[in-house]
């Protein structure tokens, strides 16, 4: 792995810093609304922050940079805007770790840093860390929105708001009553027996495998970070295919957790059984001619995430899957059971984004049962997956009339 600590190309009014000691972290922020009249001074009662705060949660393969075109606007409205490069990603790092490199994370590390409950606590001490005792709202995007909702179940009284971007909450896991058949071990990703579906996508006429459990895999990593075509490529394939640039991305609801619904997911979703993901996006590079008319992502705003994933590789983000496909913290999770989210709630997604649809339920779930002061549900027209960079204006919108109107 190369090491760097290049200043990133932030649009002015955008600092970036990092802020030391936080859940064993020395956390790498972004971060705008931070002007005259408000506190950069950590931990200074007599200067307290004055703007309400938003703490931006992003997803995977991203980082805090992935919302560098909505922050400047929300600090415009007048709030105090934060988003942290969440654990094991970018240039967030082990307390004490030397700045100019990258995190070491081995596939084989303690998975319970990596954990749901904990990574509410990275967001809760970095929430106390800025001088803050409450957010206005948190917003999280793809694996952020989990996280962002599991901050909303656990300290309702710190996060006020939560949007959820992406990927829908569908609840707390069940309690595990006696009259109640036993969970399955992978419970919080399908109310099914998954091992099952699993096994019957690989015996599909052509075998397909879920992409969550191949980011489990010690191969992923390696896959991804030194693959034939070279990172920056990859990930502008990955970023294209999940794009509404990609004009195959036409989502819809499927039927039931199963074999036979799963496999009209998309390949990038539903893998061939023996490709890896960089194989999967491979064949879907846009043209050169669309790499520059790409506005919502150029070539040079890519750099900045293919320098980052060189430098550290992918490995910090795909401990968050494993936590999940191996269900070893359903019991932790259980300590929440039956809770709902009860502070005001907001759905936002590209209408081109399979992540809605992902998980047969979750979508409808969320909004009759796992949220009860549900703002409503918005699909943007020309985004996919990367919603708040595909079409930030409109983000930005649905954010503020519901930044502005949750009681």
């Amino acid at each position: 792995m190369t090491t760097s600590n290049k200043p990133l190309p932030l649009p002015g009014g955008i600092r970036s810093r990092i802020i030391p000691g936080i859940n064993g972290l020395d956390m790498h922020v972004l971060e705008a609304g931070f002007e005259t009249g408000d506190s950069t001074r950590l931990g200074s009662s007599a200067d307290q922050p004055r703007r309400p705060l938003l703490l931006l949660l992003h997803g995977f393969p991203e980082l805090a940079y992935s919302w560098r075109k909505v922050m400047l606007p929300l600090a415009a409205a007048g709030y105090h805007v934060v988003a942290p490069d969440q654990r094991g990603y970018g240039r967030t790092r082990a307390c004490g770790a030397a700045a100019d490199a990258p995190w070491e994370i081995p596939y084989d590390t303690d998975l319970r840093p990596f954990a749901l409950p904990n990574l509410v606590r990275d967001a809760l001490g970095l929430v106390w860390a800025l001088g803050h005792t409450k957010t206005h709202a948190v917003i999280g995007h793809d694996f952020g929105s989990p996280v962002a909702a599991w901050c909303a179940v656990i300290r309702p009284d710190v996060f006020q708001r939560v949007v959820m971007m992406s990927s829908p909450f569908a609840g707390t896991p069940p309690a595990p009553l006696p009259t109640m058949p036993p969970a399955q071990p992978a419970a919080p990703l399908a109310p099914v027996n998954v091992a099952a579906v699993l096994d019957e996508l690989a015996r599909l006429p052509r075998p397909r495998k879920h992409y969550q459990w191949y980011y489990s895999t010690p191969e992923a990593n390696p896959d991804m970070q030194h693959c034939p075509q070279g990172l920056h490529a990859f990930m502008r394939a990955y970023y294209h295919v999940k794009s509404a640039d990609w004009k195959a991305n036409q989502p819809h609801r499927l039927a039931a957790w199963s074999a036979s619904e799963m496999a009209r997911l998309p390949a990038y979703y539903m893998m061939d059984l023996h490709q890896g993901m960089a194989e999967t996006v491979a064949p879907e590079m846009p043209s050169a001619a669309a790499v520059a008319g790409c506005t919502w992502l150029p070539d040079h705003e890519l750099a900045v995430y293919a320098a980052e994933y060189t430098r550290t590789g992918y490995q910090g983000g795909l401990q968050w899957y494993r936590c999940g496909t191996t269900g070893q913290f359903t019991s932790s999770l259980q300590t929440w059971a039956g809770r709902t989210i009860d502070i005001p709630a907001l759905y936002i997604a590209g209408k081109s984004d399979w992540g809605v649809y992902q998980k047969p339920g979750d979508f409808e779930t969320m909004q009759t049962t796992s949220c009860t002061r549900f703002a409503g549900a918005h699909l943007v027209e020309g985004a996919g997956h990367w919603v708040q960079q595909e079409q930030p204006e409109q983000t930005v919108a649905l954010l503020l009339d519901f930044l502005r109107g949750a009681a």
